[in-house]
């Protein structure tokens, strides 16, 4: 709001300045002594009655103009709700930082996609495995954008060994994804049709898709972890299954 405003005038004749997380009648009185003097406006919003009047207190003293932004919007929201507000400062924080948290699990699912990179994979909320087609980096992606979860994912290759790290990992944490061979060949085919694999015939060779799908249970088997069937599935509905059994193993825990 302030910004919007200020934009209206020379933008070499006003600057703001902001002062975030003020709580505390200390430290209003600290700002006033080093930090805001005049010609200023304060626009504020706070919501601590006491803190809210040591402010326009100490701006008296100086004829400093205090406009408050909130209040009359809160009062006119307790009017039409028919409840009183919390009154709790940082509850709007409190919100941006699950918005935060999401957008580091991307970050993370990306760094961690398909087997990329192995160095502090440990500190991921769940391990998504499964042969190619099988919907891990969308089911990662996913998990990140919705549940804010670090979630990583390994390829496994038919007669591959698969890094040592994993079977160092909590298997409560890794789930294995399996694909109904029929579907993964049509899945498979159209990737090859539309370019975007250089692998040859044997991508989409049904029998070589078999022995892909059942090497990876055997993985699975080793691994001791829980195995998620997407087959025909959209990948919310994977997603909730992979959530599921996580929730389950917190629960066993506990």
């Amino acid at each position: 709001l302030a910004k919007a405003a200020v934009s209206q005038f020379d933008k070499d004749l006003v600057e703001v300045t902001r002062l975030p997380q003020v709580r505390e009648v200390k430290q209003i009185k600290d700002l006033f002594s080093n930090t805001i003097s005049q010609p200023a406006i304060i626009v504020y919003t706070l919501i601590l009655d006491d803190v809210k009047q040591a402010l326009i207190e100490e701006a008296n003293k100086r004829n400093i103009q205090t406009y408050d932004v909130l209040s009359d919007l809160v009062n006119k929201l307790e009017k039409i709700l028919g409840t009183s507000p919390r009154h709790k400062p940082g509850l709007r924080l409190k919100v941006d930082q699950s918005y935060f948290n999401r957008m580091d699990a991307l970050h993370y699912a990306i760094k961690y996609d398909d087997g990329g990179n192995l160095t502090g994979i440990e500190t991921a909320d769940v391990i998504l495995l499964g042969i190619s087609r099988t919907g891990k980096t969308p089911s990662c992606m996913y998990l990140a954008q919705h549940y804010g979860l670090k979630a990583a994912n390994l390829p496994v290759v038919l007669d591959a060994t698969l890094p040592g790290k994993l079977f160092e990992i909590d298997p409560g944490k890794i789930v294995g994804l399996v694909c109904d061979p029929l579907v993964l060949q049509s899945f498979r085919s159209t990737k090859a049709r539309s370019g975007q694999t250089d692998y040859g015939p044997e991508y989409y060779d049904l029998d070589r898709i078999v022995r892909e799908v059942e090497y990876s249970k055997t993985i699975f088997q080793k691994l001791r972890c829980h195995v998620v069937d997407m087959t025909n599935r959209a990948i919310e509905e994977t997603a909730a299954e992979i959530i599921s059994k996580l929730q389950i193993v917190r629960l066993q825990k506990i």
